[in-house]
């Protein structure tokens, strides 16, 4: 299948156009922007400048990627919007590029979707294998880990990291960051143990899944200090991976870390 661009659209000269990719009515490239093969630009799509498409992404309606950010320090730097392969991107979806002053590009990973009306803010960091459903909202900065699931209508406040294999519950705000293999949920996000469903459907064995749930319970139930649950994990706890970098996460969060719904009242550090 030879590269169909339809008389109606706008493609810079400067763009760079893979083979097998369709432009479908209306649509608009901008300067330097790159298609992968494979990729379908449906109608009134918008790519900006400096936008960088894998191969075989689909963009549904309306979607405008690698937009100006909206940060009032943005002076119309080169910034870019760098996305993967395989991506599903739905109708009205908004990806923004990164800013000089973060790290000056935006960046999504492969086989991702983004329903409708999801919003993606400058210098965020997405995973491969990312699903955020209709109207989930990442302000700038934000990291999001492979196989993470963020339900409609969720937001997450800037320069929080969500961990691999999370899952954010819908309708709900994120101020603090995600550990990953954990379920959040709430108006307020907390946290409800590990995302045991979502850990057994990706194929983690019964023996990571029940350290997991024995980890949480000693760091966010026990009633110890935060260094105190993580030093018992460690001694506990051995030769389990996905601990071990549960551990990792914690350790290394600027944030805090979401506490459990039952401690709600606690610090994130407590």
């Amino acid at each position: 299948m030879s590269t169909d661009i339809h008389s109606t659209a706008v493609v810079s000269p400067s763009a760079q156009i893979g083979v097998d990719v369709r432009i479908g009515p209306y649509v608009v490239v901008g300067d330097e922007a790159i298609i992968g093969d494979g990729t379908f630009l449906e109608s009134h799509v918008v790519i900006k400048d400096y936008t960088e498409l894998g191969s075989n992404n689909h963009v549904h309606p309306h979607a405008v990627l690698g937009g100006e950010p909206q940060h009032t320090a943005y002076k119309g730097e080169t910034t870019y919007t760098r996305l993967g392969d395989n991506n599903q991107i739905r109708e009205c979806v908004t990806i923004h590029r990164g800013t000089a002053q973060g790290a000056g590009e935006t960046t999504i990973g492969s086989n991702c979707m983004f329903m409708a009306y999801a919003h993606i803010a400058h210098d965020c960091v997405v995973g491969d294998n990312v699903i955020m459903a209709n109207a989930v909202n990442l302000a700038g900065h934000v990291e999001v880990g492979r196989n993470v699931i963020i339900s409609g209508m969720s937001a997450v406040q800037q320069f929080i990291r969500i961990g691999e294999y999370a899952f954010l519950g819908g309708a709900s705000g994120y101020k603090l960051d995600v550990p990953p293999f954990m379920l959040a949920h709430g108006v307020r996000g907390m946290l409800f143990g590990p995302n045991l469903i979502g850990l057994k459907r990706n194929g983690f064995d019964s023996t990571a899944c029940k350290a997991l749930k024995k980890a949480y319970k000693i760091i966010f139930r026990s009633g110890l200090k935060r260094e105190s649950g993580l030093e018992k994990v460690e001694q506990e706890i051995q030769g389990i991976p996905q601990v071990d970098r549960l551990l990792e996460f914690i350790r290394e969060s600027k944030n805090g870390v979401t506490p459990d719904h039952k401690q709600r009242h606690c610090s994130s550090d407590s």
